[in-house]
């Protein structure tokens, strides 16, 4: 799916753009690093609860909330761990672009590289190869 695509559907939410942060592929798509199939947001606390009692949690080990074509994430995810950064150090680590704020590349990459999937293990290799052109 096109990113702008997947923005028109976060847009159509107006979310206050300082309680949540774009990340996972999305965040890679912006960058040019890769597609995006869908939006996984990580929402503050606060948000988290407004967006569970309007759509729902849909149960499973992290308890998104899907609307759409968006997962909205809190601290039960796999974008949470104490050791990279915390709930709030996640949504601050954020990088405007494009008037969008985004997980910084370089807390992604740490919360990627603790995933044991192939896409995690493939995402951490492209994020690698697209700080090191892009350092320069």
């Amino acid at each position: 799916m096109q990113l702008a695509t997947l923005l028109k559907e976060l847009d159509a939410l107006n979310l206050p753009k300082d309680q949540y942060v774009i990340t996972s592929s999305a965040s890679l798509a912006v960058r040019g690093i890769r597609e995006a199939k869908d939006l996984d947001i990580f929402v503050s606390e606060k948000l988290w609860h407004k967006l569970a009692k309007k759509y729902g949690i849909s149960y499973s080990p992290w308890e998104p909330i899907i609307i759409g074509n968006i997962e909205a994430l809190w601290k039960s995810s796999n974008f949470v761990d104490p050791e990279v950064a915390s709930p709030e150090e996640l949504l601050e680590s954020k990088e405007m672009i494009q008037g969008y704020p985004y997980a910084s590349l370089e807390v992604l990459r740490k919360l990627k590289a603790l995933g044991k999937r192939e896409k995690d293990i493939r995402d951490v290799k492209l994020i690698d190869e697209y700080l090191a052109k892009n350092r320069k």
